[in-house]
């Protein structure tokens, strides 16, 4: 397993995702929330999470299942996929067609502390997606690699996991909403 992470978040997570209108968005904690939001300015196809470490996977799960006519991308950190690594099992064995799945790994919980994580050392994410049994899978480590990712997340036959690896800079400095029941009310709209 390689050790680089040397992309910047704030630069390739824009250029992973591409058009976020293309998507209903779920975004993790912390600095996934702030990749997204900054990116957006949470607009109502966004909906950031909040105090729900692990629960972006499963959200993203039942909302691709709810919505199947539009593309759902769950972006979220590597600390929230290895805390609820059983979800990509979920989702390989529902096999949404519509959801992709966007892991910022900068090799550390950024949400507590930036103490060293397992994708630091031995542990890859990819892996464990294709070993769950999700088959489009890709790790990005350079941005000569950006363009195929963003091609992967919209594959119209997912689901698909995209391993982004970037250094342990600072997320985008965006203040988000935490006023639960605006953005909540906001994206139900959007959704409906």
């Amino acid at each position: 397993m390689s050790s680089d992470f040397s992309l910047d978040r704030r630069s390739a997570v824009p250029a992973v995702i591409g058009n976020p209108a293309d998507f209903l968005i779920i975004g993790g904690l912390s600095g996934s929330a702030k990749d997204v939001g900054s990116l957006t300015n949470e607009s109502p196809n966004v909906y950031l999470l909040g105090g729900a470490m692990g629960a972006a996977v499963t959200m993203g799960l039942g909302l691709a299942l709810a919505q199947p006519t539009r593309r759902v991308l769950v972006v979220s950190g590597d600390g929230e996929f290895l805390m609820n690594s059983g979800s990509l099992a979920t989702v390989a064995y529902m096999k949404p067609a519509n959801l992709s799945l966007l892991c910022v790994d900068n090799g550390c919980y950024g949400e507590t502390g930036n103490q060293v994580s397992a994708t630091s050392r031995s542990t890859d994410l990819e892996l464990i997606a294709r070993g769950s049994g999700i088959d489009h899978a890709c790790t990005v480590q350079t941005g000569s690699e950006f363009a195929a990712a963003s091609k992967l997340l919209r594959h119209p036959d997912g689901p698909s996991f995209v391993l982004l690896r970037v250094n342990n800079g600072p997320p985008p400095d965006y203040r988000r909403n935490f006023d639960a029941v605006e953005t909540k009310a906001a994206f139900r709209r959007n959704c409906l």
